[in-house]
């Protein structure tokens, strides 16, 4: 690991305050703390959010959930109010690693690092979230930009992101067995603005998957979205599996989430 510094701010202001040249924001650590540790990524100071307090809060609001950007995924997982309002976003959490990262991984941490596997972008995209920050707010569409990488400027800061609660939803993964992150997860949302259907795993982001969106949208059974065949146009290939293979995992787990969600 290369040499850093180490700053643990109080509050927003301070945070921001400290962000300046290469310094990066250090929310739970599980992802960014391991590539420096491999030397894979290198700052000249790090952020810790981890000691302001008013990041940290989940509380339910016009029909949603707005949860703070450092809300750990057991927290989440675990909260009255999401499992009340949108139990699929707290079978997410819950199913996110192992106990360790779930106690020590955020929300805002796995979504500002866009990993392509990560289960967050997902609920992200097919609940339709706005994810605010110090600056501004960003439309679930617009935030998720390529491989590790989001809409989010140097510097910024996400504090909460806002989850609309659907009529019916579910999430739906096939793990990878040693990271338990997704090979092919897809979250499936109807509400009374239609249907949206996310994937993740599958490509150098999570997306949404329209082709399944509009069958889905005819017919809200599980037999239409496995029907359908999805393209293997970018979709990612390795030892776990062809991009053949995954392309047809993302119609069988969307047919399961569709599933899930009307067996609620």
């Amino acid at each position: 690991m290369y040499e850093f510094e180490y700053q643990r701010p109080a509050s927003r202001a301070d945070a921001k305050a400290a962000a300046t040249g290469d310094a990066r924001y250090l929310a739970g650590g599980q992802s960014l703390i391991q590539a420096m540790r491999l030397r894979l990524s290198q700052s000249e100071r790090l952020v810790d959010l981890g000691g302001i307090a008013d990041l940290k809060g989940i509380k339910a609001e016009n029909n949603g959930v707005t949860i703070g950007a450092m809300a750990t995924h057991a927290s989440v997982a675990s909260n009255a109010d999401v499992k009340r309002v949108i139990p699929a976003l707290a079978g997410l959490a819950g199913g996110i690693g192992d106990p360790m990262v779930r106690n020590m991984g955020t929300l805002g941490g796995s979504i500002a690092n866009a990993d392509p596997a990560a289960c967050y972008p997902a609920a992200v995209l097919a609940l339709g979230a706005t994810i605010h920050t110090d600056r501004r707010t960003i439309a679930a569409d617009d935030f998720f930009t390529g491989l590790y990488e989001t809409a989010l400027q140097p510097g910024e800061l996400i504090t909460s992101v806002s989850f609309p609660a659907a009529q019916k939803a579910a999430y739906v993964k096939y793990k990878q067995a040693a990271s338990r992150f997704a090979l092919i997860g897809v979250f499936v949302a109807q509400s009374s603005g239609g249907v949206r259907v996310a994937v993740t795993g599958a490509k150098s982001h999570a997306f949404r998957a329209k082709a399944i969106e509009d069958a889905l949208s005819k017919s809200f059974i599980a037999a239409a979205a496995k029907a359908v065949k999805m393209p293997v146009d970018d979709i990612n290939a390795d030892l776990h599996g062809s991009a053949e293979y995954r392309a047809a995992m993302i119609s069988v787990m969307a047919s399961r989430a569709v599933a899930a969600a009307l067996a609620r």
